[in-house]
C-alpha cells in the first residue's frame, strides 16, 4: 500500500517538464507568427487614421456650412499649397497634394504651422488653416487630429481650391489589411474614391484628385 501511494505522488521528471515547456513554446511561437503583433499594432495605427480623416472631413464640412464667409487656405500660402500635419515636414510650397509621396522627404508642401507649439491648433494656425472656433457651436475638436506617428513618412495632408471651396485630407496606410492590395478589394484605399494607389483620400473634391 505505501509503494502504490508513493507512486501516485509522483511528480514530473526532468524529461517530462522539458517536453511540457518545449511544446508551450512552440505553441507560443506559432500564435506570435499567426497574430503578427507588428502588422496588428501597423493596423491599430491605419484604424485611427481612418477615424482621423472621418473626423476631420465632418469638422471641414461643417465650418462651411456654418460660416458665412468660410476661408480653406492661409493668408501667407493659400490655395496653391499642400498642407502637413507633421511639423517635421516644412518644405516649399507645391501645387496641391499632387506630390503626396514626396513631400514628406522635404521635396515639396507646406505646412501652416512653422512652432511646435501651435501646429496643433484648431484656429487657423495650426496645420489646417482653418479657423474652426468661428464655428457657432465651437471647434468640434480641442487639438487638430495627427497622424499616429507623424514623422518624415508617414502624416496627414491637406490641400483646398477656391472652386466651389472644395477639399482633400490625404494619409498613408502602413498595414496589408488597409492599404492598396491590387485592386482586389478589402482595402479603404481602393474604396475611397480617390486617384491615387498610394494613399487614402477623402473630401469633398470630386475624384478627390487635389
Amino acid at each position: 500500500m505505501q509503494q502504490n501511494r508513493n507512486q501516485e505522488a509522483r511528480g514530473f521528471t526532468l524529461i517530462e517538464l522539458l517536453i511540457v515547456i518545449a511544446i508551450v513554446t512552440i505553441l507560443a511561437v506559432v500564435v506570435v507568427v499567426a497574430l503578427n503583433p507588428a502588422e496588428l499594432l501597423r493596423q491599430a495605427r491605419d484604424s485611427n487614421r481612418v477615424s482621423d480623416l472621418a473626423t476631420l472631413r465632418s469638422a471641414i464640412a461643417l465650418y462651411l456650412a456654418d460660416v458665412v464667409n468660410p476661408n480653406l487656405a492661409s493668408s501667407s500660402y493659400g490655395y496653391s499649397s499642400c498642407y502637413l500635419s507633421t511639423y517635421a515636414g516644412n518644405g516649399t510650397a507645391s501645387s496641391g497634394c499632387g506630390v503626396f509621396v514626396t513631400v514628406g522627404q522635404g521635396n515639396g508642401g507646406q505646412n501652416a504651422s512653422f512652432t511646435l507649439a501651435n501646429y496643433r491648433k484648431a484656429d487657423a494656425t495650426g496645420w489646417i488653416p482653418i479657423n474652426f472656433n468661428v464655428i457657432s457651436s465651437g471647434a468640434p475638436f480641442g487639438n487638430l487630429p495627427v497622424d499616429p506617428r507623424n514623422d518624415y513618412l508617414f502624416y496627414y495632408a491637406y490641400a483646398a481650391t477656391t472652386t466651389n471651396l472644395t477639399f482633400e485630407i490625404d494619409a498613408k496606410m502602413e498595414s496589408s489589411k488597409y492599404g492598396f492590395n491590387n485592386g482586389l478589394g478589402g482595402d479603404v484605399v481602393s474604396n475611397d474614391g480617390g486617384d491615387s494607389t498610394s494613399t487614402y483620400e477623402v473630401g469633398n473634391a470630386a475624384g478627390l484628385a487635389l
